[in-house]
C-alpha cells in the first residue's frame, strides 16, 4: 500500500510544493509545529531513512540544505532546525521547522492545522524563490 507520501508525489493529494526535482520533493507541513514547517521526502518510497543508498542519500541531504536555506531566506527565523523521527508516515522524510527557540522543535505538544490560504501564499513565494 502506498505511503500518503507516494500518493502526494503521484498527484493524487495535493500539497503545498516548496521545492521539487527528479528525486525529490519538499512540502509544507499542513499541521505545522511553526511557520514553514517543511517535509523532505524522496520519491522513491524508502519506509527507513538509513536504508537509502549512500548516494541517494548524499544527495536527499543537499537537497534538504537547499530547501532549508531557502526557507531561512523567506521565514523569519532564527535557525532551521532539522529532524528525523519516522514512525508517523511510513516513508524516509526530514523536518524542517523555522526555528525561535528550542521549544519550537517539540513534536509533542499540541499541532493544529494551518490556515490553507497562508500555506497556499507560502509555497508559492518559496516555490518561485526557488
Amino acid at each position: 500500500m502506498a505511503s500518503i507520501f507516494s500518493r502526494i508525489i503521484a498527484s493524487e493529494i495535493p500539497c503545498y510544493k516548496v521545492a521539487e526535482n527528479d528525486e525529490f520533493l519538499a512540502f509544507l507541513d499542513i499541521m505545522p509545529l511553526a511557520k514553514g514547517h517543511t517535509l523532505v521526502i524522496p520519491k522513491r518510497e524508502t519506509d527507513y531513512l538509513f536504508d537509502i543508498d549512500n548516494e541517494a542519500y548524499q544527495r536527499l541531504w543537499l537537497f534538504a540544505k537547499e530547501v532549508a536555506v531557502l526557507l531561512k531566506q523567506h521565514v523569519p527565523c532564527k535557525r532551521i532546525g532539522v529532524s528525523v523521527i519516522g514512525l508517523e508516515v511510513p516513508h524516509a522524510h526530514i523536518h524542517l521547522v523555522p526555528l525561535q527557540a528550542v521549544q519550537d522543535m517539540n513534536f509533542s505538544k499540541e499541532k493544529s492545522a494551518a490556515d490553507p490560504n497562508e500555506l497556499a501564499a507560502l509555497a508559492r513565494l518559496l516555490f518561485e524563490g526557488n
